[in-house]
């Protein structure tokens, strides 16, 4: 550490300790450095990124380890660094407030200055080079303006603030004097979702829009839901499902998708998922292993069994903690290059396979054509298997063999390189989308490792991150930090409510409803419905967000309102069952305007609309874990299956007087709060599920 006064070195953030060399006087988000900026009446030099961001490792090489820069900074401005997956309360406010004073997206590394006296924002950007490049200014010469600009109208700086402030309430309040009540729910956002996705997709390479490319697992969810709700009508949307068989496909071939190790990279920055931005997220493997499994269900195609997985393997292999926890993110960077160990030489290639391997993955990767990054091969398939088959005499399973043993060898040499950097920070949020999306597989996919996997890191969650009765939102080095925000407690409890499907556990239950709970009593915006992002004893900052829409994950009013409706059909709790619904009627002016943008509230909208169906399932023997095989044969995204033990304590009411008999097995069904009666026999149960 070159200078004292740079605070990050006690940090548990990889990014934050990324940066605890820098000669700049970094200090993090605390009173202390909001103190100083008061005392010294500086401005505020807000820094925010995350370890894996390309973008934030180039600018810290050019900006932040220079001496020069380093002294300006230090002498115009009190610089705080973030870790936006730390703290995304402090992301979703300032990225909405950059998008508000440059009328653009933002970004990372997110660079804003702010008013030391209210943290209010008055000028920013994103990346910013050493010296003008690319139409930017230098960051030098941008300082000096901007402090300039501080001292020149403070005061009319201070007087703006308010104006943010309303610009913030005006996106994230609900209207006043809206009562959700008087919110009507029907079917017209879906149906105008549906149109608005069929008119962005790419028919060409699959996903929606142009490139830079996005996976948008939330957008893929909706359309199989939506095709599931039309499958058994005289009309079933079979466009809606070939949108989602399409960009899975293409995703899975493409270089979006690491084609030896297995996982998916953040996006492709192309319009075919050629060459992806070379970070790997839990959360986007997460959002797609389900996807996969699910759409092997729906289509029995082997190369989506085959992703999911691949993917769920990576995830157990690369990314879960001894201890059971999932890491956050691999980096796109290694060895100062983007994409560096993912790329290949065609010599190394030659020398590495037998000929017949070579000749395989040369045709089926490319390496017969020119080189596609920076003038090394990247693997994405240009050829399929099939095609290769069909062209060469080969038969399928000869094909298969030969890339399988091309693909060891190659991930064997690769695994010698210096690897990219991984962040190893435990996220509540993160690790709740990998339960449940490991859940949803192992399910579908009869995978018992998945399901183990998944127990294993909501142990981890439940021991060493909920903590006297309070979630809090990052794990690393033996440490709990930061208190938890709503989508950690959403994604835990759309998680628990997975996990349960697979084991029955009265302490998993308990520790739903103690989420649920907590979402009422901390999170719920009582007067408007819906939730807010941060807790109600949560540090005071500009805002609190009320986050509807989707971005890289599910909005977490979505998942919450889903989630609580579930719990609450299960249980009988008519206090969930309310709240699900108030979150769903407040947010139907957004789903009016903009229903696409909202696809978690859209099925939460679903399933209040078309309420979720209960089974619950008990007895002795085999016979009640035949019959929940029964429920799960075939894709049903509003069904939940419980299988109780006949000795399972402390059932709730609703659960508990629905009592086992003396042998074999017996089933109830339930859609909404109307449960139909039990079923003794399977032909009456198969039959009362299809009715």
């Amino acid at each position: 550490m070159n200078e004292i006064r740079n605070r990050l070195a006690d940090e548990t953030s990889p990014y934050l300790l990324q940066h605890a060399d820098n000669p700049v006087h970094w200090q993090p988000w605390d009173e202390a450095a909001l103190a100083q900026a008061r005392r010294e009446n500086k401005p505020i030099l807000l820094s925010i990124g995350y370890s894996a961001c390309h973008w934030c490792h180039v600018m810290a090489h050019e900006c932040f380890a220079d001496p020069a820069i380093a002294a300006q900074m230090n002498e115009l401005f009190v610089n705080i660094k973030v870790d936006r997956e730390e703290r995304p309360d402090l992301d979703r406010i300032y990225q909405l407030a950059h998008q508000m004073i440059t009328q653009r997206n933002g970004g990372w590394p997110l660079t804003m200055f702010l008013s030391p006296d209210d943290q209010a924002p008055f000028f920013g950007g994103t990346y910013f080079p050493a010296e003008p490049r690319h139409g930017l200014p230098g960051f030098p010469e941008l300082m000096t303006r901007v402090a300039g600009y501080w001292r020149e109208h403070r005061d009319e700086i201070r007087a703006h603030a308010g104006a943010v402030q309303e610009a913030f309430a005006e996106v994230w309040r609900a209207p006043a004097g809206d009562d959700p009540a008087g919110q009507a729910l029907d079917r017209a956002p879906l149906e105008q979702a549906r149109r608005a996705l069929g008119e962005s997709f790419d028919q060409e390479h699959g996903g929606f829009g142009e490139a830079p490319k996005f996976p948008h697992p939330p957008n893929l969810v909706r359309l199989l839901r939506h095709w599931r709700g039309t499958a058994l009508g005289d009309s079933p949307d079979l466009e809606a499902l070939y949108m989602v068989t399409a960009t899975l496909k293409e995703m899975a071939e493409g270089g979006l998708c690491d084609q030896l190790a297995g996982g998916f990279f953040r996006y492709s920055v192309d319009g075919h998922w050629m060459i992806p931005h070379f970070e790997k997220m839990l959360y986007d493997n997460a959002q797609l292993l389900p996807l996969y499994a699910q759409a092997h269900s729906v289509t029995n195609e082997g190369l989506f069994r085959r992703a999911a997985q691949a993917t769920a393997g990576w995830a157990q292999r690369e990314m879960q903690s001894p201890a059971g926890g999932f890491y956050a993110a691999l980096d796109a960077d290694s060895e100062g290059e983007e994409g560096r160990y993912y790329a290949w030489r065609r010599e190394e290639v030659q020398k590495l396979l037998e000929p017949s391997e070579l000749t395989a993955v040369t045709a089926v990767y490319g390496f017969d054509r020119p080189a596609n990054f920076e003038g090394r091969w990247h693997l994405h398939t240009f050829v399929t298997p099939e095609q290769f088959a069909a062209h060469s005499g080969l038969d399928g399973a000869e094909v298969s063999a030969l890339l399988a043993t091309a693909r060891a060898k190659l991930l064997a040499a690769r695994e010698q390189r210096v690897r990219p950097g991984r962040d190893d920070k435990v996220l509540a949020a993160w690790n709740g989308l990998m339960i449940r999306g490991l859940c949803l597989a192992a399910r579908v996919l009869g995978d018992a490792e998945m399901a183990a996997s998944a127990q294993r890191a909501m142990d981890f969650v439940r021991g060493e991150m909920f903590i006297d009765g309070r979630l809090f939102a990052t794990w690393k080095d033996g440490r709990a930090r930061f208190p938890a925000y709503l989508d950690d407690h959403a994604f835990l409890l759309d998680a628990a409510l997975e996990l349960l499907q697979l084991r029955w556990d009265p302490a998993l239950l308990q520790f739903a409803v103690g989420l649920a709970d907590l979402l009422l009593a901390r999170f719920e915006d009582r007067a408007a419905g819906g939730f807010l992002f941060t807790a109600d004893d949560h540090e005071a900052l500009l805002e609190r967000p009320r986050p509807l829409a989707d971005d890289a994950m599910p909005a977490g009013n979505g998942i919450a309102a889903l989630a609580l409706n579930r719990l609450g059909c299960l249980l009988g709790e008519t206090r969930y069952l309310e709240a699900a619904e108030r979150a769903v009627r407040s947010a139907m002016p957004a789903l009016q305007r903009a229903p696409w943008l909202h696809c978690a509230l859209l099925d939460a909208l679903e399933e209040q609309l078309t309420p979720p169906e209960v089974v619950i399932v008990r007895g002795s023997g085999r016979r009640p874990a035949e019959w929940a095989r029964t429920a799960r044969l075939v894709y049903a995204p509003r069904r939940l299956v419980f299988e109780i033990p006949p000795d399972a304590a402390g059932l709730p009411p609703a659960l508990a007087e629905k009592t086992p008999p003396e042998s074999g097995a017996r089933a109830w069904i339930c859609r909404g709060t109307t449960c139909l009666p039990p079923a003794d026999t399977l032909a009456g149960f198969t039959a009362a599920l299809k009715g």
